[in-house]
């Protein structure tokens, strides 16, 4: 089912119907401020499995993890240093992840992620809602590996079709460019992908923070 967040009845209906799927273990479609991303429930294993059956990844790197709030970061990792708290009160909600040592108890399996995690907070009203609902998905983006990337939920479907329960339509994607991610489990945090937020805002905030050539 597609549903069109653009209309008032649509939105309500379809974000229920999101939070109903996920919590059931299955896929839902959903806009972020990147591109569109598939997404499941980041604690239930055949989700997350089914999640890389419906994108034809043969290839299963760890999905990064979407929350819905600044504060669920605390529960999800060993610790919090000042350069990660700084770069998340400073840039979340927006397009920054932030590669984390996560907490070796979580009931979650992701895949070989080396006890890391990339974590974001995504600035799109749909997406915090459902993910509020619903607390941390997995979620990457919706296309099949090789596709490109579906910047509507229409998109999206013509790539992924059955694999996936409920598709959340808002409109073409605003900012396509991906996501600026930022390794902050070692002592100096690290850029490890450029994307939509630059080094240079980023050093506003930890100055001492290396770019990707080091």
């Amino acid at each position: 089912m597609l549903y069109d967040c653009r209309t008032t009845a649509d939105r309500d209906r379809g974000i229920a119907a999101a939070v109903e799927a996920v919590k059931s273990g299955e896929l839902a479609v959903l806009p972020t401020d990147t591109v569109y991303g598939i997404g499941a429930d980041a604690f239930t294993p055949h989700a997350i499995t089914a999640l890389h059956h419906a994108r034809g990844a043969t290839n299963q790197v760890p999905p990064p993890v979407l929350i819905g709030s600044r504060h669920t970061l605390d529960g999800l990792t060993y610790s919090l240093s000042k350069a990660t708290r700084e770069l998340a009160d400073a840039f979340w909600p927006g397009a920054l992840t932030l590669y984390v040592e996560h907490t070796p108890s979580l009931q979650w399996d992701l895949g070989e992620t080396g006890g890391k995690v990339a974590v974001r907070m995504p600035l799109h009203p749909v997406a915090l809602e459902v993910l509020r609902e619903v607390g941390p998905m997995a979620v990457t983006t919706a296309n099949k590996v090789g596709q490109p990337a579906p910047t509507t939920a229409e998109e999206a479907r013509d790539q992924l079709e059955y694999a996936v329960r409920v598709y959340l339509e808002a409109g073409p994607a605003l900012d396509p460019a991906p996501s600026t991610i930022v390794d902050v489990s070692e002592d100096v945090p690290r850029v490890l992908r450029a994307g939509a937020i630059p080094l240079e805002k980023l050093r506003d905030v930890v100055p001492d923070i290396l770019g990707p050539e080091g």
